[in-house]
C-alpha cells in the first residue's frame, strides 16, 4: 500500500489538495512593507493583560504600515473551551476601539481569507494533513491514553526529555498495511508528524525582540490531528492558517519560544516561509520586595475585566500596556499628547528582553492625569455610563443631581494645574459622597485637625452662616469676609504674622477654614471650599451643621 492510498484511506472525502488552497487564498495585494497580524486569541480563558499587549502591538504594527489586522478564535482546543469567552474577546476589542479588519462573529464572516474560526476550517487541516501522509511526513499512531502515560512517567522518572521521539515512537516505521489494518478494525489513532529534525545539533534562530537565537533541531513526532474529534492541534492548525492567510508577522509570549524548533520545521515540510517572530517578555508585578510573573490566579489586575469594572478610562489601559511594550513610548506620549496610540512608531527592539513590569501605581498617575484634562460634562458622561453597569446607587444620585455633580467635578479643573484626584470612576464617589444629602444618613467620622473642641466649632459656623456667608460674593469676597471673622474670634488671617507670634493666635486662617471644610464634607482634603459652599447653599449647610451637633 503506498502512502497516497494511507492518505486516501484515512481522508477518502477531502478531494482538494494544498494547491487549490493557494488559489483560493493568494498573496495578499499589499504595499511593500506592510505588516499583515494577526489577535489570535483561544477561548480557554477570559482575555488577560498579555493578550492585551498582543492585541495593541498587532493593532499598531498593522497600522503603522498601511497592513492588515485580523481576529482568528483559535478553538481547537474544545474541551477547555470556557462559555462566554469569545463574546468577551470581542467586547474588550470594541470597549478598547481595536477594530480587526477581518473577523468573524455570530455567522458574519468580514474578510476574504475566512474563515476565521479554526473549528470550520477541518477540510482544510485535513488536506494539508493528507499531504503530509501522502509524502511520508505524518503517520497514524496507535499509541493508547495508558500507554502514552506509562511513557510519561518512565521519561519523568528517568529524567528525559518528555514527548514521543526515537525509542517511543512505536508506530512511526509501521508498514502501510498494519496501519490500514488497523484502522479499518476500528482501532483509534492520532495523527502524528515525522519529524527529520536531530535534538544534537542546532539552528539559528531570528526573533525579532531578542535577536538571534541557537536553538536545537526539533525531533519530537508530536500530534497534528486529534483523534476524538479530528480537530488539529495548535501548533499544526497555525502554521497552516498563518501561511494561507499570509500573516507577515507574529506577535506572541516567549513562553512560547520553546515551540520554534517545531514550528519552524513543520513550516519547512511545506515548504512554507516562516512568519518574523516577536517573542514578548512575561508581564512581571512587583509582590512586596519580589517581582514575579502576575498570575490569573492570584492578580485580580491579570484579567482584563478588572480595568472595566475599576471604571479606567481606555485611553489610560491602552497607554499604560503600550509602556510596558516599548520603553521609548512616553517620551513620545508626552510630545505627542493628542495622538492616538497606534500612530507610535513601535519597534520590537525596544521591548525589554528581562521582563516588562506592570505597575498598577503607574497606570494610577497615566489614569489621574488623563482624567485630570477631561471637561467634567464629559467626565460626567463616562462616570454615568460606567455607574450604570457597575454602581446602581451611584447612577441613581448623579443621574439626579447631574447640575450639582458636574458643577463639582469641574472644581480646580480646566485649569493650569489641574487636581488629580482620581484614578478611575470608581475611585470618584468616595471623594465626592458629601455633596449628596441622601448619603448623610451613615455614620460620620469628622476629621478635624488643630481646632476639635465643638463648641468652638459651633462657634465659628454660627457666627459665619448667620452673618458674613453671601451667595452672590466672589471667591475674593468670599475669602475677604473669611478673614474678617479670623481676626474677630483671635485667629490670625495673616499668615506671616502668625508665624512671627504663634502664641498670640488661637490658630491661623487655614486652621480656621479647615474647620469649615470638616463639617460640610467631614474630610479636611478637599477641592475648593468656595465652589464646594457655592454648590451647597446656605440651606444645605445649615442642615450640616445640625447633623454635626447630633453626631459630634
Amino acid at each position: 500500500m503506498t502512502n497516497q492510498e494511507l492518505a486516501d484511506l484515512i481522508f477518502p472525502n477531502i478531494t482538494k489538495t494544498i494547491e487549490d488552497y493557494e488559489q483560493a487564498y493568494p498573496a495578499r495585494n499589499l504595499k511593500e512593507g506592510a505588516k499583515v497580524v494577526r489577535f489570535a486569541p483561544s477561548p480557554t480563558g477570559f482575555m488577560h493583560i498579555g493578550n492585551m499587549m498582543s492585541a495593541t502591538i498587532n493593532y499598531c504594527l498593522a497600522a503603522s504600515s498601511d497592513g492588515i489586522f485580523y481576529l482568528r478564535n483559535e478553538d481547537t482546543d474544545q474541551a477547555r473551551s470556557v462559555e462566554g469567552a469569545v463574546e468577551f474577546i470581542h467586547h474588550i476589542l470594541k470597549h478598547y476601539h481595536i477594530y480587526p479588519q477581518e473577523y468573524e462573529y455570530e455567522g458574519k464572516i468580514v474578510g476574504n481569507y475566512g474563515p476565521y474560526i479554526q473549528s470550520e476550517r477541518i477540510e482544510i487541516y485535513h488536506a494539508f494533513i493528507k499531504h503530509l501522509i501522502a509524502v511520508g511526513k505524518a503517520y497514524p499512531c496507535f499509541l493508547t491514553s495508558d500507554e502514552l502515560n506509562e511513557i510519561r512517567e518512565y521519561q519523568q522518572k528517568n529524567k528525559k526529555r518528555i514527548g514521543i521521539y526515537g525509542r517511543y515512537a512505536k508506530f512511526r516505521d509501521v508498514s502501510n498495511e498494519d496501519a490500514a489494518k488497523r484502522i479499518k478494525a476500528g482501532e483509534k489513532f492520532t495523527i502524528r508528524f515525522r519529524s527529520e529534525g536531530d535534538f544534537n545539533k542546532k539552528f539559528i534562530f531570528e526573533d525579532l525582540t531578542k535577536g538571534k537565537i541557537e536553538l536545537p533541531e526539533n525531533d519530537i513526532d508530536v500530534p497534528i490531528m486529534k483523534s476524538e474529534n479530528l480537530l488539529p492541534t495548535y501548533h499544526f492548525a497555525h502554521v497552516v492558517d498563518d501561511h494561507l492567510m499570509r500573516t507577515t508577522h507574529v506577535v506572541r509570549g516567549e513562553e512560547w519560544l520553546s515551540s520554534v524548533p517545531l514550528h519552524y520545521e513543520l513550516f519547512s515540510s511545506f515548504g512554507f516561509k516562516m512568519p518574523k517572530y516577536i517573542h514578548t517578555s512575561l508581564i512581571l508585578k512587583k509582590d512586596g520586595d519580589t517581582i514575579r510573573k502576575i498570575s490569573k490566579r492570584k492578580d485580580p489586575e491579570a484579567l482584563m475585566f478588572y480595568y472595566e469594572e475599576k471604571g479606567y478610562p481606555v485611553v489610560a489601559v491602552l497607554d499604560a500596556v503600550m509602556t510596558i511594550a516599548n520603553s521609548n513610548f512616553e517620551e513620545w506620549r508626552t510630545n505627542n499628547p493628542d495622538k492616538p496610540f497606534y500612530e507610535f512608531p513601535f519597534s520590537p527592539k525596544k521591548m525589554s528582553s528581562s521582563g516588562a513590569l506592570f505597575d498598577l501605581d503607574k497606570l494610577d498617575n497615566i489614569s489621574k492625569n488623563y482624567i485630570s484634562k477631561m471637561k467634567a460634562s464629559e467626565l460626567y458622561e463616562e462616570y454615568l455610563k460606567w455607574a450604570k453597569e457597575y454602581d446602581e446607587h451611584v447612577y441613581n444620585l448623579i443621574s439626579k443631581y447631574k447640575d450639582d455633580t458636574i458643577h463639582f467635578l469641574n472644581i480646580e479643573r480646566e485649569v493650569k494645574k489641574p487636581r488629580k484626584d482620581y484614578e478611575n470612576y470608581s475611585s470618584i464617589f468616595d471623594k465626592i459622597w458629601y455633596m449628596f444629602d441622601e448619603e448623610w444618613d451613615r455614620t460620620l467620622n469628622y476629621d478635624f485637625g488643630k481646632i476639635a473642641d465643638k463648641e468652638e466649632i459651633l462657634a465659628i459656623m454660627e457666627e459665619y452662616l448667620e452673618h458674613y456667608y453671601q451667595e452672590s460674593d466672589t471667591e475674593e469676597e468670599w475669602f475677604t469676609a473669611i478673614k474678617e471673622l479670623c481676626d474677630k474670634m483671635g485667629y490670625a488671617s495673616n499668615m506671616k504674622e502668625y508665624k512671627e507670634n504663634p502664641l498670640h493666635y488661637k490658630g491661623n486662617v487655614a486652621d480656621f477654614t479647615t474647620v469649615m471644610r470638616v463639617v460640610l464634607t467631614t474630610s479636611s482634603m478637599t477641592p475648593n471650599l468656595y465652589d464646594i459652599m457655592n454648590i451647597l447653599g446656605r440651606e444645605r449647610m445649615l442642615k450640616r451643621l445640625e447633623i454635626f451637633k447630633e453626631n459630634y
